[in-house]
């Protein structure tokens, strides 16, 4: 979410002066005195990231001071602490914390994320005195930010292009406006702006290997009972700012859909849940931002409608061109801010009592409000229930995708090489040998008898005694049951491996998972 027009909580109007330039200035030397912090230090490519970061803010500091002297006026700033800012902050700090407790890359992005920080106080000083007077100080650059980095940033190599990211954001609001219900406003969420127009140059490029972009989609998993915990601070969200319509019915759409899907089809559509976490992330803090999306109760529900159908046409759309699938949630936000001002027009001829028992303004009233977040929380707890949320899913097993494979259903094989590659790649000798033995067969990939040497080595090295024989033999692959290290990995169900588990509890849920060996096991 970002920035919405509401009356500031506190307010104050110093008189105009070129002196406050020495803000963004000092904006500017702070974004110069991290890149001496070891973070930065660590890699060159961070260092001149920062360093032309703070160029381009105190060149443009001085170039507008050099304006402002000829004209022989000042600029002043008003304080706004507006709630649905430093609220958002604090949501989204959460998220950052809880999610860095499990996943230490997050930890590392700190002195990062403080950077962007003082950048992006700096971009949105500058453009507004380069434009006009006034600048409104409060906590509006920190939904952006991390909004922002909650679902993309570049790796170190390439970081420059987190800040042009942002920049892009800032610009996309103060320059692509509309008129709106009588006032002149931005029509995109800024974050979304700038994600959208970045996933598609990843795409088209082919270059989302320079981004965190995947590993970010999925660890937000490694925590415990994720789903939950977005839940709990999305019913925050949903009580200040009246989005509970938008993300219950995006997620209602989403659960439908994938349901429906696995009805037609039997295999999940989005493999190991029915609502992927990093799209129930967005459902809760991205694509709700008051500002940039419908106001009246049919329009907000219009629009979760539409976010979830988009997300989930998207899915399919990126899967079929072999496109990496996480961008589905960040192309479609964009779209639906155009689209506001339709859903507006269509929604102002619906039936509007319905919803909310009253009309009162287009605003909906706290007590429907209040009411929706119930409604929401009862559909919450039955996702739970079924495991379409936190616990088991029946896409985490690998003897289920063996079987959709073997019954031939849709994506079935497919899923089953890359769930078995995914393991390999993370220490599973089993899954290396059972991929290896795939490569030989040529059943379920083309046959691949080099890579299907190196998966046997592979392996070997990781304990799989079938693996080591099959190095010496490759021509009729021998296979085995999952050894102990391997079901650490095998039953992680989408968390952390299970490093702390015993021998016999890692047997009763491999015999829970249809592992008949394990059944049998002491």
């Amino acid at each position: 979410m970002s920035a919405m027009a509401a009356i500031p909580e506190t307010s104050v109007a110093p008189t105009a002066s070129r002196s406050v330039l020495w803000l963004p200035a000092g904006f500017g030397l702070g974004i110069l005195g991290l890149s001496f912090l070891p973070r930065v230090q660590q890699h060159p490519t961070l260092i001149w990231s920062f360093w032309l970061s703070s160029l381009v803010v105190l060149v443009w500091t001085w170039m507008l001071s050099q304006r402002l002297r000829a004209a022989q006026t000042g600029r002043g700033f008003d304080i706004a602490l507006r709630k649905q800012h430093w609220i958002q902050a604090i949501l989204h700090t959460s998220v950052f914390i809880y999610w860095g407790s499990y996943w230490p890359p997050v930890a590392n992005h700190f002195w990062l994320l403080v950077g962007q920080l003082l950048f992006c106080y700096a971009f949105d000083m500058l453009l507004a005195w380069s434009r006009r007077e006034r600048y409104t100080l409060g906590f509006g650059p920190f939904p952006i930010l991390f909004s922002t980095n909650l679902f993309l940033w570049f790796i170190d190599d390439f970081f420059y292009l987190q800040f042009l990211m942002l920049g892009v954001g800032f610009l996309g609001k103060e320059f692509v406006r509309w008129e709106r219900d009588g006032r002149r406003v931005h029509i995109f969420n800024p974050s979304a702006f700038s994600l959208g127009l970045f996933s598609l140059g990843l795409i088209f490029t082919g270059t989302t290997n320079i981004t965190w972009g995947d590993q970010i989609a999925t660890t937000l998993n490694l925590a415990p009972q994720p789903y939950l915990f977005l839940f709990a601070i999305g019913l925050v969200a949903m009580y200040f700012f009246n989005i509970t319509l938008v993300s219950a019915f995006a997620a209602a759409t989403l659960f439908g859909l994938s349901a429906l899907y696995t009805q037609i089809v039997g295999v999940p559509f989005f493999i190991d849940s029915e609502i992927p976490i990093a799209v129930f992330l967005g459902l809760h803090l991205l694509v709700t931002d008051p500002s940039t999306s419908p106001r009246t109760a049919p329009g907000k529900l219009i629009f979760g409608l539409l976010y979830g159908t988009t997300v989930f046409g998207l899915y399919e759309l990126l899967g079929q061109f072999q496109q990496p699938t996480f961008y589905d949630k960040l192309l479609c936000v964009p779209l639906l801010n155009l689209s506001v001002q339709w859903i507006d027009r269509v929604a102002a001829k619906l039936p509007q009592r319905f919803l909310v028992g009253e009309i009162q303004g287009i605003a909906i009233p706290r007590h429907a409000n209040v009411f929706h977040m119930a409604v929401w929380a009862i559909f919450f707890v039955g996702m739970s229930t079924i495991g379409a949320a936190d616990g088991r899913h029946r896409g985490d097993s690998i003897l289920f995708w063996e079987e959709a494979c073997e019954n031939d259903l849709r994506k079935g094989c497919a899923t089953l090489a890359l769930l078995q590659f995914l393991d390999c790649s993370d220490g599973s000798g089993w899954s290396c040998n059972e991929l290896g033995a795939h490569y030989t067969e040529g059943v379920i990939v083309d046959p691949d008898f080099q890579v299907a040497a190196a998966l046997f080595n592979q392996a070997c090295e990781q304990g799989s005694e079938p693996g080591c024989l099959n190095t010496a033999n490759p021509g009729t692959p021998a296979r085995g049951d999952p050894a102990v290290n391997d079901l650490r990995i095998l039953l992680r169900q989408g968390r952390p491996t299970l490093n702390d588990w015993s021998e016999a509890e890692l047997y009763t849920r491999a015999c829970e998972h249809g592992w008949t060996f394990a059944c049998e096991s002491p």
